[in-house]
């Protein structure tokens, strides 16, 4: 089976309203009061906690890589209470996952968010049932943009890690498809969009209904 993979942060869903409020949480917490922007810093929020962490306090003037480890089990605790205030799946996601499924393609996740906290948002979502396999920052030894979380989702989902694509928003992404040989589909519509054309992906995304003939033409 072929199979196609999404990254889940800022690919599948803008998730960034709620992790910035998590942040915000530990940086309040710390005295700073609310140092990152909904909105302005969706592209930070999306790189996950621990750049959260350290680009706000940077910004304070209060760097400590002790602060940032510290803090980052703070910011999960805090995001796992409020993992879905603010977060929306884009549009068209899940009809393209649909139509995939209907094409015969097998369907996962390979995100670099902790594999509780995204099948805890994909429940909360109402989208968990939808995808054959779910991998995550520590459901094995390694991480993206190392290529075997990419291969693991592409086997649990049924199929040949060869014949993959993965879906993504970012240059991990990219870098995880290289080390992976197989293509990569980078969505525009996400805060880091204007930057997807120079990382030469095999594909750009403008839309999720163009999906579908995108993955045929890239991987059969």
């Amino acid at each position: 089976m072929r199979t196609v993979i999404f990254d889940l942060d800022g690919t599948l869903a803008d998730t960034s309203g709620d992790l910035l409020a998590a942040a915000n949480h530990c940086f309040r917490d710390m005295g700073l009061g609310d140092v990152l922007v909904p909105g302005q810093d969706a592209g930070i929020a999306l790189r996950g906690g621990r750049m959260m962490l350290t680009r706000g306090l940077e910004r304070a003037g209060a760097y400590d890589a002790a602060t940032v480890e510290r803090y980052y089990p703070v910011l999960l605790e805090a995001y796992r209470g409020a993992i879905d205030h603010h977060s929306f799946l884009y549009p068209g996601a899940m009809e393209a996952v649909e139509d995939l499924r209907g094409l015969g393609y097998g369907v996962g996740i390979c995100t670099n968010k902790p594999e509780a906290l995204a099948d805890l948002l994909l429940q909360r979502l109402g989208v968990r049932d939808a995808f054959a396999a779910l991998i995550g920052a520590d459901t094995l030894p390694v991480r993206k943009p190392d290529p075997e979380p990419l291969r693991a989702a592409a086997r649990a989902a049924g199929g040949d890690p060869a014949t993959c694509v993965l879906v993504g928003d970012s240059d991990t992404d990219r870098n995880t498809a290289r080390a992976a040989g197989v293509p990569s589909i980078l969505v525009t519509f996400g805060p880091s969009g204007a930057d997807m054309a120079a990382l030469e992906p095999e594909a750009l995304l403008d839309r999720f209904e163009d999906l579908p003939q995108v993955v045929t033409r890239l991987i059969g």
